[in-house]
């Protein structure tokens, strides 16, 4: 461990590895909403955040629970076809509320090309929201709309154990996983619905 007069210990949260302080300042000095990206093993969370002097400030929110509870959503919610549809719900109701640009912060997410914290992003863009990015980084439409997933099913299919192990949550939920493509792009059907002449979608946020 270092030692001296000059050394201070770091943060907790740097620590811990949860926030890299440095980035952060970075982003709250751009005076832009920040547009946060975070996943876990189940879930994702979008949400646009601005930097106050009392501390930030959620201004708008979606989780991919949303998606199960307003939308019809029966395929798991942390995968990448759920992380587009989380990043566009957050999009749509982030316009609704007049905003029109942010700055991307994926925290301690490693920035990896496809990677779900880009579907989310990919999701906020289609909205029209401006986000500075890198288009290489963006996963591509066969990979935003489960097909990869559906692929993959079709495959497993003649393994009986294998693919009830891979897949209990798609049959538990009753959506095949062969037809996820079918079954994304009528939730995005109503995501986008919901927001239609004005409305402000279904639930808070």
């Amino acid at each position: 461990m270092a030692k001296g007069s000059r050394y201070s210990v770091p943060y907790r949260r740097r620590r811990e590895g949860k926030t890299d302080y440095r980035k952060r300042k970075a982003l709250i000095l751009s005076r832009k909403p920040r547009l946060v990206i975070r996943g876990t093993l189940k879930n994702i969370i979008v949400q646009i955040v601005a930097a106050k002097p009392h501390g930030d400030e959620v201004l708008v929110s979606a989780h991919s629970r949303e998606l199960l509870k307003n939308y019809g959503w029966k395929a798991p919610r942390g995968n990448l076809p759920a992380a587009y549809l989380t990043g566009l719900l957050c999009g749509l109701k982030a316009r609704v509320k007049g905003i029109e640009e942010a700055v991307l912060d994926i925290g301690l997410h490693s920035p990896t090309k496809g990677a779900r914290v880009f579907a989310a992003l990919k999701g906020v863009l289609d909205t029209g929201l401006s986000v500075p990015h890198g288009e290489e980084k963006l996963p591509d439409e066969n990979r935003i709309q489960g097909m990869h997933i559906a692929q993959y099913a079709k495959m497993l299919s003649t393994n009986t154990e294998k693919y009830t192990a891979v897949f209990s949550e798609y049959l538990k939920n009753k959506v095949p996983p062969e037809s996820l493509p079918e079954h994304f792009a009528e939730v995005k059907k109503a995501v986008v619905a919901a927001f239609k002449s004005g409305g402000k979608g279904r639930g808070g946020g």
